[in-house]
């Protein structure tokens, strides 16, 4: 079997955060600079954008194309080897190829094919299920990433199912959330014997490092965009099978997966903790999501301000915001390390150095 380096697709990949003005108008300029600080972190190999993370359901069509043209301007410009990654959520085929098509003219380098969602309420059929990712590879001549949706819902693919996805010569790799740790060596293992030369990446961001030493050639987690340089550390570390060095990286990344995921999976909720814990550190221009989420009340921002700062994190003071409803908003993460979150202190000053994208 290849080291994982070897594989094209494999890596960290960061699904992003989308910031919004008060009125809800995408805040570019914020994008633009939060792409910016992700995509120049070593190790990141990609930047996923229009996900669950990226509040997909909430974009307009031409929006999406927007942000995936940003994503890929910002990437040419620093000239950095990331590829560019663009969600498509639909729910046939042939929207699906619009939407693929679509992505590819902004800019994409590949697409993260969702399942359609009709099929979480009514099932579909596995000539279906397949036949739809090979209607969208060969109508949009685009390659696609699948985003394997968890085992428990009507969405996610069986075994079977992926293994004939996997060998459709487009399909350059497979986002595991399946979430059944009992199948998940075996699944992995099943698949590379079908395509070894494809990467199976885990998205499991609540029990990251355990998917990472089960089997893996990378992870594609939200958490990729809010504490890139840790992510990258906890993966190559573990890939590299140095389990003391993954552990050190672990032990900064559990109490930011508490704060965010409070030991579920990922949601809409999570993310917006994810977004606006970003924004009190300083690193993101805008807490606001965009309906039909509701914005967090004083309170539940001031429980994850007060969560962070208890990690030994610094948050910024936010001001009130100028009249385009942008939040002003200066500061950096501290480099102190309180209550000994981790023996590690490169990697947290190397997460202090990170300056606010503003």
């Amino acid at each position: 079997m290849k080291n994982w380096r070897d594989l094209s697709w494999s890596g960290v990949f960061a699904a992003t955060l989308c910031p919004f003005h008060s009125d809800e108008t995408i805040d570019e300029e914020g994008l633009a600079a939060y792409f910016h600080a992700i995509a120049s972190v070593d190790g990141v190999r990609g930047l996923v954008c229009n996900g669950h993370t990226g509040e997909i359901m909430s974009l307009r069509p031409a929006e999406r194309d927007r942000v995936t043209a940003m994503a890929a301007r910002i990437v040419k410009q620093m000239q950095r080897p990331v590829r560019v990654v663009s969600g498509v959520s639909a729910e046939g085929s042939l929207e699906a190829i619009d939407h693929a098509l679509a992505a590819k003219a902004a800019g994409a380098d590949a697409i993260l094919l969702m399942p359609p969602h009709h099929w979480l309420r009514f099932g579909r059929s596995s000539a279906s299920a397949v036949g739809f990712v090979a209607d969208v590879v060969a109508g949009a001549q685009v390659e696609v990433v699948l985003h394997q949706y968890p085992a428990w819902t009507k969405a996610g693919y069986s075994l079977d199912e992926m293994r004939e996805i996997i060998r459709i010569p487009g399909v350059v790799c497979i986002k595991m959330g399946t979430r059944d740790m009992a199948r998940w060596r075996y699944d992995y293992d099943q698949l590379k014997a079908v395509a070894p030369d494809k990467a199976i990446i885990t998205c499991h961001d609540e029990y990251l490092l355990a998917s990472l030493l089960e089997a893996a050639d990378g992870a594609l987690v939200g958490f990729a965009g809010f504490v890139p340089e840790l992510i990258v550390a906890l993966v190559e570390a573990a890939l590299d099978a140095d389990l003391a060095k993954a552990r050190e990286a672990q032990q900064l990344v559990d109490p930011l997966v508490r704060i965010v995921y409070n030991f579920g999976e990922p949601s809409s909720e999570a993310h917006q903790r994810m977004k606006c814990a970003r924004w009190l550190l300083g690193k993101l221009s805008s807490p606001v999501v965009r309906r039909p989420l509701r914005q967090f009340e004083a309170h539940q921002v001031a429980q994850i301000r007060r969560q962070l700062e208890e990690i030994g994190l610094s948050c910024i003071t936010p001001v009130q915001g100028r009249a385009n409803g942008r939040p002003d908003v200066q500061g950096v993460l501290s480099r102190r390390i309180q209550g000994g979150i981790c023996a590690n202190s490169a990697l947290v000053d190397q997460l202090g150095r990170q300056r606010a994208g503003l």
